[in-house]
């Protein structure tokens, strides 16, 4: 089922940056309660999320912001520069202050998984259920591996800098989905996607590069709250195996297996997700 609503974008001008975001309202769902959610790299908020959201059904208000890099949110001096995840981090904050939202729930794809993730971690009492779509940091069981994986992300991203801008975001896409289903027209588009803010996108992946050789997945995980995990039924078997042992050593971890798709599984199955993510809601609240 569908659910109407409306759409206010807006914008928050920030010391360093003029961040844009979605409100979608939804009129007839009355719970009052309010979803954040965070796209990967390369891809902003509308593309990501807004075919998705139509089939939420039990949520007020969703906030859709597009982050540093991506989408329509820009440096005031209109350049491409490089950012942080610590930054991203500080930005949502900064946004949900703004709106007054004290407390929502909060799904992140990608990219956008680890900005949930360490947000969560150093806001706990603010966030309630919560949703990874493929997290970054969340990619191998095995942590060296993991760090590995994210330097040839940074390769692909050394390519978007040049004049083989298409070469890097194919090597990219080679990288985190190599057992997708290529199609010429689904490939067209998933490149032309990616291709629309080229060193906004370079930036993203490197910042994710940066925070992996950093970050402390153990008590970053730690500090999770109920999670609802989706990874694509074509992607790596190792992240199948890192989830699902999640799921059987953390209580509050739950893992579901998305057919069908690789890691693109908000643009190729956005009802699925929404429907489970209704139902983990109802879980969730005990209803």
């Amino acid at each position: 089922m569908k659910a109407n609503y409306r759409i206010d974008e807006r914008t928050l001008r920030l010391p360093d940056q003029v961040l844009c975001y979605r409100l979608y309202r939804h009129p007839e769902v009355n719970s009052g309660r309010r979803l954040v959610l965070v796209h990967g790299a390369g891809v902003g908020g509308r593309d990501t999320w807004e075919m998705l959201q139509t089939f939420l059904t039990h949520w007020s208000d969703i906030l859709v912001p597009d982050m540093r890099g991506t989408g329509d949110s820009h440096y005031p001096d209109g350049e491409e520069h490089p950012f942080t995840v610590q930054e991203l981090v500080a930005d949502l904050g900064a946004l949900v202050d703004h709106l007054g939202w004290w407390q929502f729930d909060l799904g992140g794809y990608s990219l956008g998984g680890l900005v949930s993730m360490l947000f969560k971690q150093q806001h706990p009492d603010r966030v309630g259920k919560q949703y990874l779509l493929e997290s970054a940091a969340l990619d191998r069981p095995d942590w060296h591996t993991t760090v590995e994986l994210r330097e040839r992300y940074s390769a692909a991203a050394v390519h978007l800098r040049t004049e083989h801008k298409e070469a890097g975001i194919r090597q990219f896409l080679d990288t985190i989905s190599p057992n997708r289903r290529i199609s010429e027209q689904t490939e067209k588009l998933t490149v032309s996607r990616l291709g629309r803010r080229p060193l906004g996108f370079a930036h993203a992946l490197d910042a994710v590069t940066r925070a992996i050789r950093d970050v402390d997945r153990e008590a970053i995980l730690a500090a999770q709250g109920d999670v609802s995990s989706f990874i694509g039924g074509q992607s790596v078997e190792l992240m199948h195996q890192l989830h699902l042992q999640l799921a059987e050593r953390l209580p509050n971890w739950h893992y579901f297996h998305v057919a069908g798709t690789d890691h693109s599984l908000p643009f190729q199955k956005p009802r699925q997700i929404a429907r489970v993510m209704n139902q983990e809601l109802e879980r969730y609240l005990g209803r």
